[in-house]
């Protein structure tokens, strides 16, 4: 199903904001839990770093911009609950890292690679809990998509309106219960009671920062 040309003319201008200077860890830091900021910028730490990719899709629906979220399932591990992108660690059959967005989106929630159109990529955040370096890649999905979330990694599919995002009440501040049982107060978007903080919601951050540079609301 083709898109319609309000989406086509969205696609267009996101991608015309990769060709602006990313806003790089400056911008993704206003989004990071205070106790994890010299963390995430030592350089030291990800020398050996696992290296992995996630996908920010775009997709149409109800004539709007959409961007689809996991939610991982409870487990024993540091981001047990939380909400992400696809994404996951690369594997030596990847032909690039991009692969790797897309293989892992596809054995998540089910959507074809095929068709993906990339808009281009973010800033890589390392992610001192996992010990993580991620390379965000932001791409259009040019058809409806029907999710099949892999049950033994996703607890639910979240769509979320890139609307929502630009709006500035859309940022808050809570405490949260963070892996090792820690209470951290941390900046989060915070969507219809689900939070979304630490690496994706610095990761989005980017993205914003480098949609609003070019004067889009």
């Amino acid at each position: 199903m083709p898109v319609s040309n309000k989406f086509y003319e969205f696609q267009q201008q996101v991608i015309g904001c990769f060709q602006r200077d990313l806003p790089g860890l400056e911008s993704q830091l206003l989004m990071a839990p205070p106790n994890r900021r010299e963390e995430i910028g030592d350089p030291a730490r990800k020398a050996n770093a696992v290296r992995s990719s996630v996908l920010i899709l775009f997709y149409e629906k109800s004539g709007e911009p959409y961007i689809v979220f996991i939610k991982r399932p409870e487990y024993n591990g540091v981001h047990s609950g939380q909400i992400a992108f696809p994404g996951g660690r690369w594997e030596q059959t990847d032909k690039s890292f991009y692969h790797t967005a897309l293989r892992e989106a596809r054995e998540e929630t089910g959507i074809l690679p095929e068709r993906v159109r990339l808009a281009g990529n973010l800033s890589e955040l390392y992610i001192p809990p996992s010990n993580y370096l991620v390379s965000p890649f932001v791409g259009f999905y040019e058809a409806i998509p029907v999710f099949r979330p892999d049950p033994l990694e996703v607890a639910q599919i979240l769509e979320i309106p890139f609307g929502f995002f630009v709006s500035p009440t859309s940022i808050e501040n809570v405490e949260i219960l963070a892996a090792g049982n820690r209470q951290i107060y941390t900046p989060c978007f915070k969507y219809q009671g689900h939070i979304i903080w630490g690496a994706t919601a610095m990761m989005l951050n980017e993205l914003l920062i480098l949609w609003k540079s070019t004067g889009k609301n």
